[in-house]
């Protein structure tokens, strides 16, 4: 008797629809918002000049300081896949921001220190002089230790507060839910690049006018700041559901339960989670024994999601290659007149800014005039599709490049017109201003591919990868910055045999940057077409607009859902990259 009840109260469970997920609410918005908004310009704030700092305090060249950063930018890249994992696998995102947030500030003040006690870097002497010290093994493994604590706090904050923020406004079962996180990653990258601005433009004058001691304090304390405002919202965020680790469904299924079944595209991993022998797979309970050898049909489904999208992701590589080109612009920045009016002038580490200013621009332009105006001139809504944004992402960045390489071209004729060829340190007459177009054209690539990008991925991929689709992007950063550093040295190693002077000479005017600009601008042109295959090989993209019930505390969840080409459920196609929202497709049920 007491048997049948207790099956009676499970199917019931099964059966009766749980109660709706609560957000955590717009409450919570401004801590997290402003918790990475301090969090990006303190660590960004450190990145322009550092190759400045790497030079004259550790007496590294270009060459190895340039890979150094490259080394860190990567790692500072590819730390938020691993907090994406650990957030919604483990910790919950609350925890990880946290932890993040106190490892951050823990690598800035080491890096403070280094600025602040002078026996933790060699002895002060002329730069690239021949009796320059070299930093000792416990030197650099302090400098190297602030790196690695800054990019893991940075893996712990970065994907979360993003996903975070999408949850609360995505509603999947809404007609408008594309349009509306479309809207919001938009804004979303704009606040963060006004925080980005902030550091390229506040952190670096800092650094310019009163020292490394004051310049890498202030980020410090604004890390210290960003760690408490996080905490002093702990009552709110603490009651905030968590993502559940658990299975939704599995292909075994139970008395009364949804029968669920996997998709047919990449039917192969399908035999993951078929049920061979229920007494040697399954224990009483309906899980698996050995989760190693019988997996979940959703764990197969995430798979499938990230497999699909590798060959589209690994296009935006080749961009972000573009954009982490920061030492040679900052190089360039020094040698020209950066003067505005007569007693002021922009300070080299802050010609970035014009890559954010374009960025922000941008999007508000996107969002509040070109998508409203086309919208009423067509007479429907419109927006233009993720793929084709991609590429023109992609197009525009490689065109950046060209211009990189003819403004360097004229910087050099003119360096050498001056006399300037063995002075790397001249500055000619020539106004940086000439190096703002390339900024421009790489904020705007940035804009269109980088926005596009991570929205592709969280729509594309389930509910419970919404951390990972975060930190995707910045995964594919993390590549570009290694490949990055791999391109230099290689083109350094090749281009500087037989005594020749190498592409990327610390002497700027000695160097051929022109021609390693121009290098990137044909990778990129390659990548582009590469980027037109795999668009074509993806076909549509899926319309995930659903009606679900769910019930995270227990992991059962009960989903309807009509997946529909864009081809079939929306007037317009990929091709022209105009879609026009359609109403919600009806919900069809699945029996067991």
């Amino acid at each position: 008797m007491e048997d049948t009840m207790e099956d009676t109260s499970s199917d019931q469970r099964l059966m009766s629809p749980p109660p709706k997920r609560r957000n955590g609410g717009l409450i919570t918005m401004p801590f997290v918002i402003a918790n990475e908004a301090f969090e990006k310009v303190a660590s960004y704030g450190l990145v322009p000049n550092m190759i400045l700092y790497l030079m004259k305090d550790y007496h590294f060249g270009v060459a190895k300081g340039t890979n150094i950063i490259f080394f860190w930018t990567a790692a500072t890249n590819f730390m938020p896949i691993l907090g994406a994992f650990l957030a919604d696998s483990y910790l919950g995102r609350f925890l990880t921001i946290g932890l993040g947030s106190i490892c951050s500030f823990l690598g800035m003040t080491l890096l403070w220190l280094t600025a602040m006690l002078p026996r933790v870097k060699p002895s002060p002497c002329i730069p690239l002089a021949p009796n320059c010290e070299s930093p000792t093994a416990a030197q650099m493994t302090l400098l190297v230790s602030s790196f690695a604590l800054i990019s893991i706090g940075a893996g712990g904050v970065r994907p979360c507060s993003l996903a975070f923020g999408a949850d609360q406004l995505d509603r999947r079962d809404n007609p408008k839910n594309e349009r509306v996180l479309e809207s919001f990653f938009g804004w979303y990258y704009a606040s963060a690049a006004v925080s980005v601005l902030i550091a390229l433009t506040g952190i670096v004058y800092i650094q310019d006018h009163l020292g490394w001691r004051t310049g890498f304090g202030v980020p410090a304390m604004l890390m210290l700041l960003s760690t408490f405002l996080f905490f002093l919202a702990f009552s709110l965020n603490r009651k905030l559901p968590l993502p559940s680790p658990d299975a939704r469904g599995c292909y075994h299924h139970e008395k009364g339960s949804l029968l669920v079944v996997p998709t047919d595209k990449l039917r192969w991993l399908n035999k993951a989670c078929i049920i061979r022998n229920p007494e040697l797979d399954l224990a009483m309970d309906g899980s698996a024994l050995d989760p190693w050898s019988l997996c979940t049909i959703e764990q197969v489904e995430e798979f499938k999601a990230l497999l699909k999208v590798m060959p589209l992701w690994s296009t935006g590589i080749m961009m972000s290659i573009n954009i982490s080109q920061n030492s040679f612009p900052l190089l360039q920045a020094s040698s020209m007149d950066r003067h505005i009016t007569s007693s002021f002038q922009i300070p080299a580490g802050s010609y970035g800014m014009f890559t954010i200013i374009t960025l922000a621009a941008w999007v508000v332009l996107y969002d509040r005039v070109i998508i409203p105006l086309a919208s009423k001139i067509k007479g429907k809504q419109v927006r233009l599709g993720v793929k084709l944004r991609m590429g023109i992402g992609l197009f525009v960045s490689c065109m950046g490049m060209v211009v990189s390489g003819l403004v360097e071209n004229i910087r050099r004729r003119k360096a050498i017109q001056e006399g300037y060829l063995n002075n790397g340190q001249g500055v000619v007459k020539m106004s940086a201003m000439w190096l703002v177009p390339q900024h421009c054209l790489n904020g705007l690539a940035e804009a269109f591919n980088a926005i596009a990008q991570t929205e592709f991925y969280y729509s594309e991929f389930p509910k419970s990868m919404s951390s990972i689709a975060a930190a995707l992007f910045g995964l594919g950063m993390a590549v570009a910055n290694l490949l990055a550093s791999v391109i230099v040295s290689a083109v350094d190693h090749a281009t500087s045999k037989g005594g020749k002077e190498s592409w990327v000479a610390s002497n700027i005017n000695k160097g051929r940057y022109d021609n390693y600009y121009w290098l990137l601008a044909i990778m990129s042109a390659i990548n582009l077409l590469y980027f037109l295959v795999c668009s074509w090989a993806y076909g549509p993209c899926i319309d995930r607009r659903t009606s679900s019930v769910r019930d995270e505390g227990n992991g059962i969840k009960e989903e309807e859902e009509e997946l529909s080409y864009l081809g079939n459920s929306r007037v317009g196609d990929e091709g022209n990259g105009l879609k026009e929202e359609e109403s919600l497709p009806k919900s069809r049920e699945l029996a067991a």
